[in-house]
């Protein structure tokens, strides 16, 4: 039981869950909120999001063993010596080309979004972590990506043109924002280790008081955003949707309890509002989800 909870902490396979139900948006929102995709498109979606995630999250673990002991993660299962170091790298081995595949057979245009964010991955986990506050944006860009990813997924035309809803373009600038958020929240709390291997991020450039501001920013636009859909016609499913707003406000309120903190409270429980923050995307995606299908 201790290595299959290592296993799932090394690959964050609840991540992946939440991957997969923006891609479930993402094509709900494209099928007009009618219908929800082929059980074939259903399953080499998760699948997809499943492998892919798992695999770069064990190849990041990897390669941040060293850093990741300086600033004592103990949440970290290489860390804590629960799993060797040749587990993640096998791990990634395996699910990365099985994530890849199963986005082959989904059509083309999902194959090129998956390859191209994959690599971007592979990238970012082996060489962008020293210049920080460009992988956050690339982090963020992966919250981001997957509604995406699902609206391209019910595409009836197998080519690799294609447009996206206003619905979708919103959800996943929300998701980019709040995702840009968390990641500075966690610059913050990994400072002191980064600094010490030379880690170039928010915080060591404009401070940590400023990467707090930065960060509050980033989820109060978010939280700003999340409205349009409710106010305005060209959202259509989800324009005066009751079910979506009300959702939605929960999130929003745990997104503006996290901005607050982070400007007015100096010792601030970073672990613990990004958890909330972490919950509250969540919520979010429940909220766009039944919004959807409640249309």
């Amino acid at each position: 039981m201790k290595k299959i909870k290592a296993i799932w902490e090394l690959m964050r396979l609840e991540h992946g869950v939440m991957i997969f139900l923006g891609i479930l948006i993402g094509s709900v929102i494209a099928l007009g909120g009618d219908a929800l995709p082929d059980w074939d498109k259903f399953i080499l979606t998760f699948f997809t999001a499943l492998f892919l995630e798992a695999s770069t999250f064990a190849l990041n673990d990897y390669f941040d063993l060293d850093i990741d002991k300086k600033n004592n993660r103990t949440d970290r299962p290489l860390v804590r010596g629960d799993l060797k170091p040749k587990t993640a790298l096998i791990l990634f081995a395996v699910f990365f080309p099985l994530g890849i595949i199963s986005s082959f057979f989904v059509n083309i245009a999902c194959f090129v979004i998956a390859l191209i964010t994959a690599l971007f991955a592979i990238l970012y986990d082996s060489h962008m972590k020293k210049v920080k506050f460009l992988g956050n944006f690339y982090i963020a860009y992966v919250m981001a990506i997957p509604f995406v990813f699902g609206g391209v997924a019910v595409l009836t035309k197998n080519s690799l043109t294609f447009s996206i809803t206003p619905s979708i373009f919103i959800i996943a600038l929300i998701a980019f924002l709040a995702g840009s958020g968390r990641e500075i929240m966690k610059d913050i709390q990994d400072f002191e280790g980064d600094m010490k291997k030379g880690v170039r991020s928010f915080p060591k450039y404009i401070g940590i008081k400023n990467s707090s501001i930065l960060a509050a920013f980033f989820y109060i636009t978010a939280i700003i955003l999340s409205f349009f859909p409710y106010i305005f016609e060209n959202f259509t499913i989800y324009y005066g949707n009751i079910y979506y707003i009300l959702i939605i406000i929960l999130t929003d309120v745990m997104l503006m309890i996290t901005a607050l903190q982070l400007l007015f409270n100096k010792d601030i429980n970073l672990k613990t509002y990004r958890k909330t923050t972490l919950v509250a995307i969540f919520i979010g995606l429940v909220g766009f989800l039944v919004g959807a299908l409640m249309s």
